[in-house]
């Protein structure tokens, strides 16, 4: 009997595909708890902002609920939405929507 060998084809490798860099925002939240002058402390000690740009973004958040504080890397944003929480700021991460 004679054996019949199938020849297997190899398989073009494919190359890992770039994935998007997607852009995301560090977005704090209003809270009854913190005051004011405690916002623009935090907001000055963890992004450096100075004192016109923190309080601008304070009263952002007291009048609209939130305020979009920082843009990039997602591992950059988790890394300043941890250090809000640690501050005891209600502060999220979300991906910025396509222009």
């Amino acid at each position: 009997m004679a054996e019949t060998k199938t020849r297997k084809t190899p398989r073009a490798a494919q190359a890992p595909q770039p994935q998007r860099s997607e852009v995301w925002r560090v977005v704090v939240l209003n809270d009854p708890v913190n005051r004011m002058s405690y916002v623009v402390m935090v907001l000055r000690r963890v992004f450096g902002f100075a004192e016109e740009r923190a309080r601008k973004h304070m009263l952002e958040v007291h009048e609209q609920g939130r305020s979009v504080l920082w843009s990039g890397t997602r591992e950059q944003a988790e890394a300043y939405v941890f250090a809000l929480q640690q501050w005891h700021l209600t502060a999220v991460i979300q991906p910025e929507p396509p222009a």
